[in-house]
């Protein structure tokens, strides 16, 4: 490690931390407008929900090659371009007259996420030695579970007052200052080398990621999983990554090394951030739905009652980051979760009659588990591999981190549409019916949650500490 990094190491990371909050924030800044957008686009939710589907879609595409990405460029050749798109997408967004253009903003926007994430992580590898990476790795699960937790609190302020189009204009000036302060303070901390493109390659991750969110995500407007358009695309996105691995196996410079998945506790950690990602995205995008159109309540006051989470969870992240260094993940791993699954439970039993304390308080218990959770497992997992297997490594948990976000958001729209429209056929198209309906639904979508967590429970069981980098 280069102690002269080190030495910088905030102000290096800083910058990182500010575009990555801005770009994770946009995720699900828009889930607060979901009611606002149907109307003003005369559109429904499946629709609408592609402006957070499309944009974490993007992110699972693109996160792949970015693990060639950070060893044919510079660090600061790659925080550049991922400023660059990011502010690009803003604009396009804060102005956008369309859906269409709207969605436009969000993917470029989006490809500008998908270089910073990795990056920052293997920034935050390179710089800190591995008895100091829990707290480091506090500050970046601070951004990565806070950022999109406060956005739809953020939002609901913004739409309150002003359009949505606002919520953009907010995010851009802290995406320029990020880019000037990166200018003048991020330092390059990897060697660059020639490393090929493989189109191939990119091509059959591109269809193969794509394929998969794709099918969950026009579920929801088909009412089914089992329709012949969704297992079709799944199944293309299955046989399409099947390829892709094959591919990699074969080739000397492969576009991701997938040797990462021969150490045991990197697919433990990685198994159990993706079951977290799914929970935090398919909640965000379920509660303010759930507090708009069924308690009713303005999208100003929805997003102030999902605030105490996110700022709790703040101090929360910084807090685990320094109770892994001296605990590990044994013991914060299997706690975090088990406190996923009694919030989960208590929250699959809201309706119409339901206090909005009830909310915020299990809301509250839940991300304190997931903070408890992410940051250890990732930790973790990332510290049993050896240095040259960091671009892949990030990579891979980023991309599936994101994908299974994307999967989770897709899968929560569709259970709640499939039962909303089962009761509404069994019991009579009137507005009691919906909104029974739509009771049922986000209750069904929490119990999917709820199943997800337990899952993630039993495998934080087999977990072990990593305390030595190879």
């Amino acid at each position: 490690m280069n102690n002269n990094l080190y030495d910088q190491r905030i102000k290096i990371i800083s910058a990182f931390l500010i575009a990555t909050f801005i770009g994770l924030f946009n995720e699900t800044a828009l889930n607060m407008a979901f009611v606002q957008l149907i109307a003003d686009f005369n559109s429904d939710a499946p629709t609408i929900q592609w402006l957070t589907t499309g944009y974490l879609l993007t992110l699972g595409v693109l996160v792949p090659i970015s693990a060639i990405l950070m060893q044919r460029f510079t660090t600061r050749q790659l925080f550049v371009a991922s400023l660059v798109f990011s502010i690009v997408g803003t604009f396009i967004a804060a102005i956008s007259p369309t859906f269409i253009i709207l969605m436009l903003g969000r993917i470029i926007q989006a490809a500008g996420t998908a270089i910073i994430l990795p990056l920052m992580m293997q920034v935050v590898l390179l710089v800190y030695p591995i008895n100091k990476r829990g707290a480091a790795m506090g500050k970046i699960g601070l951004v990565i579970i806070f950022a999109p937790a406060i956005g739809p609190t953020i939002a609901g302020l913004v739409i309150d007052q002003f359009s949505w189009h606002y919520i953009f204009w907010l995010s851009l000036p802290f995406l320029v200052f990020s880019l000037f302060f990166g200018l003048k303070f991020i330092q390059n901390v990897s060697e660059v080398k020639i490393v090929k493109f493989d189109i191939l390659s990119i091509i059959l991750s591109t269809i193969g990621f794509g394929g998969i969110v794709y099918g969950f995500s026009i579920s929801g407007k088909l009412g089914t999983f089992m329709s012949t358009e969704v297992l079709v695309s799944v199944g293309i996105g299955l046989l399409s990554l099947v390829l892709f691995g094959f591919r990699q196996t074969k080739m000397e410079q492969p576009m991701l090394n997938l040797s990462v998945f021969t150490f045991r506790m990197f697919n433990m950690g990685l198994a159990i951030i993706m079951i977290c990602m799914m929970m935090i995205l398919s909640t965000m995008v379920l509660l303010p739905i759930y507090l708009q159109n069924i308690l009713l309540l303005t999208p100003v006051i929805a997003g102030l009652a999902l605030l105490p989470g996110g700022v709790i969870n703040a101090f929360m992240s910084v807090i685990a980051g320094n109770m892994f260094d001296r605990f590990g993940p044994r013991v914060m791993v299997p706690g975090g979760l088990f406190m996923g699954i009694i919030a989960l439970f208590a929250l699959r039993t809201i309706d119409g009659t339901t206090s909005v304390y009830f909310v915020v308080a299990f809301h509250i218990i839940m991300f304190v588990g997931i903070t408890l959770t992410m940051m250890p497992a990732q930790t973790n997992g990332l510290n049993q591999l050896p240095k040259q297997l960091y671009p892949d490594g990030t990579a891979i948990m980023n991309t599936l981190q994101q994908v299974s976000g994307a999967i989770g958001t897709a899968v929560a729209i569709t259970i709640m549409s499939i039962s909303t429209a089962n009761y509404v056929n069994e019991n009579g198209n009137t507005v009691a019916a919906q909104l029974e309906g739509s009771i049922q639904g986000v209750q069904n979508s929490i119990t999917f949650g709820l199943i997800i967590a337990i899952i993630g429970f039993v495998l934080s069981l087999l977990l072990r500490n990593v305390r030595q980098g190879k």
